[in-house]
């Protein structure tokens, strides 16, 4: 088991709840290590969340500690669990969608039903708005610390009970490559897709290429350009549009020095869909 501690959530950090999550973590152990993965998901926003997960897990240790924490159901019925990633990691967070990305690409070797009766902040059993403090961060530090064993949380359940979105994988028809927007890189607008670099291999896209690049919101298209494949953003003039390779590995979009998003009022998710094509050679 790793020492360290990772919390995300959509609190923000102008108020105390994220200091609250660190201090009850520091009550439990002062010797682990709390990092924060973000705490700017947009609110409520459970898809960003699981993404960010999945953009981070697997360049910590081994051992490590995820708490994740959009719920915009907390108090209710949904369940509060557990998991253990393929790749080692532990994630604590709502049953509410936030594994999606992890189970359908890094994999989920075991997950449990947190008894949030037991399993809680002595004295906070009247408090029923902050699970992220009361139960993701207690946990948290709890198992990063080996206070106690990843099943001593609760009980086991199956992996298939657990909450997941749609995730609408990529694809090639013909010579058209098409893949879905699964996020932003949020401060400098690109646009992350999910069509894999190995696309561009097998259909001997190579750097410098002219690509025809179209975005559709559902069936309205909304943007379509001829950009230069490049491998950096220097590699075009400022305000240019450019496809290159991002930190995952996967084709992105963008503009040199300008947000692509912004521009063109592109969002995320399974409504948005983009398709590229070799373009004319000039």
């Amino acid at each position: 088991m790793s020492n360290n501690l990772i919390l995300q959530s959509d609190f923000g950090i102008e108020d105390g709840a994220v200091s609250a999550m660190k201090g009850v973590a520091r009550m439990v152990s002062d010797n682990i290590f709390i990092s924060d993965l973000t705490h700017d998901i947009p609110p409520y926003d459970i898809w960003v969340a699981s993404y960010r997960l999945y953009q981070t897990v697997k360049y910590w240790p081994k051992g490590t500690v995820f708490v994740s924490v959009v719920d915009p159901g907390v108090g209710s019925d949904r369940r509060s669990i557990a998991c253990l990633t393929k790749t080692g990691h532990y994630i604590i967070t709502p049953d509410n969608g936030s594994l999606t990305h992890i189970l359908h690409y890094e994999g989920i070797e075991s997950v449990i039903a947190i008894d949030e009766v037991k399993s809680r902040l002595p004295h906070s059993e009247e408090s029923h708005t902050f699970h992220g403090r009361d139960i993701y961060a207690y946990n948290g530090a709890r198992l990063a610390a080996s206070q106690i064993e990843f099943e001593d949380l609760g009980q086991s359940i199956d992996l298939d009970s657990i909450k997941q979105l749609p995730i609408n994988d990529s694809r090639q028809e013909g010579d058209t490559l098409i893949g879905y927007i699964d996020v932003l890189d949020i401060r400098f607008g690109s646009l992350w897709t999910n069509i894999p670099l190995s696309y561009f291999k097998e259909n001997d896209i190579h750097h410098g290429d002219n690509l025809i690049v179209t975005i559709y919101n559902r069936e309205n298209k909304v943007y379509q350009n001829i950009m230069k494949f490049v491998r950096s953003f220097a590699d075009v003039n400022i305000g240019e549009p450019l496809v290159y390779i991002n930190s995952l590995v996967n084709i992105g979009v963008a503009v040199n020095q300008n947000s692509f998003s912004k521009l063109y009022h592109i969002g995320t998710g399974n409504d948005w869909r983009i398709e590229i094509t070799k373009g004319p050679t000039f």
